[in-house]
């Protein structure tokens, strides 16, 4: 008997995002693969400038100009969407995608109440009286934790604390119950105790919702306590994903066994953190072969002429020479170094 495995609720094939300027192209996102199944959370690592949010904003059309999609495919439950016109775009974002980002007040309006704004994308999305789309947002707004929602619903995001917008904004964004939310840096601006609140929110709304989400952060702490797999990028490509249990404990590329060494642990003792030298690299100084040999210790001469591909290693996949017989050549040892 022959069984079908399921498709992928996302699949991310070869995307590429680039931007002419007058000394020429520059590309900011090098020919990346991944995808996200039903309900599967998706931590997107990396440093400021891999690439990381103009993955999430190419997904959902909100690229800014002259920024463009220049090459691959955006596939949302097996229909390609990275070509739809601007209309059918606007119907699939809030319906099928729901979005969050690191700045509330960038999806607020500040001059509509959020009871408006949150019964105006229901009935944009959703076949219901204004009644009843009253009703849901209110009930949305309790269920993200805005104490008296019927009262609140009617107060404009100004009269709201950053930790309440956030939370505004995860109504707005799971409101009309989509099967994919992308949330770029949606705890960044808030405080540390009121970071693990939203996280600890986010996570049980979309468990209880069946949502998928590609969370996109440049805290290694916050991927391992939302994610299931993690995508590690670096100067536009992904260079390792896996299970984020795995990868924490058994980082396969250099540069991800950096992010996890620079992380302190509970009861370590040390005076100092791992540290990656260097910085990345400018869009237009990009070297030839790995992009990360020049701050890799393990970089030897075909990280320097050759650009490698994902190689597979248990459950892990990464983009490093290193993994081509286990690097025996060196008596390299894997896994945290920290």
């Amino acid at each position: 008997m022959v069984t079908h495995q399921p498709l992928p609720l996302l699949k991310v094939q070869g995307l590429s995002v680039e931007f002419p300027t007058r000394r020429g192209i520059l590309k900011a996102v090098d020919g990346i693969s991944f995808h996200i199944d039903v309900g599967e959370v998706l931590g997107v690592v990396g440093e400021s400038g891999a690439g990381k949010s103009l993955t999430g904003a190419a997904i959902i059309g909100l690229l800014d100009p002259p920024g463009r999609i220049s090459g691959g495919e955006v596939l949302l439950e097996g229909r390609r969407i990275d070509n739809l016109p601007y209309s059918q775009m606007r119907l699939i974002r809030g319906k099928k995608i729901g979005s969050i980002f690191q700045d509330p007040l960038t999806s607020l309006n500040p001059i509509y109440t959020i009871g408006h704004q949150l019964v105006e994308t229901i009935l944009t999305h959703l076949d219901m009286t204004e009644k009843e789309a009253r009703q849901r947002a209110i009930g949305w707004l309790a269920e993200v934790g805005i104490p008296g929602p019927e009262r609140r619903a009617d107060h404009y995001p100004h009269q709201f604390s950053g930790g309440m917008r956030q939370r505004v904004v995860i109504a707005l964004a799971l409101c009309t119950e989509p099967s994919l939310v992308i949330a770029d840096e949606p705890t960044t601006a808030l405080d540390v105790s009121i970071q693990t609140q939203i996280i600890v929110l986010l996570k049980r709304l979309c468990r209880d919702h069946g949502t998928a989400v590609m969370l996109i952060t440049h805290t290694m702490g916050v991927i391992a306590e939302t994610a299931d797999r993690v995508a590690v990028m670096y100067s536009g490509r992904i260079v390792e994903v896996g299970p984020v249990r795995a990868v924490v404990k058994e980082a396969r590329h250099p540069y991800t066994q950096g992010l996890m060494g620079s992380i302190p642990k509970v009861g370590q003792d040390i005076e100092r953190l791992t540290q990656i030298e260097g910085s990345m690299p400018r869009l237009n100084e990009i070297p030839p072969g790995c992009s990360f040999h020049p701050r890799c210790p393990h970089a030897f001469d075909r990280c320097r002429l050759e650009r490698p591909e994902m190689l597979m290693d248990g459950s892990h996949q990464a983009a490093c020479w290193l993994l081509e017989g286990k690097a025996n050549r060196d008596g390299i040892e894997w896994g945290n170094r920290a």
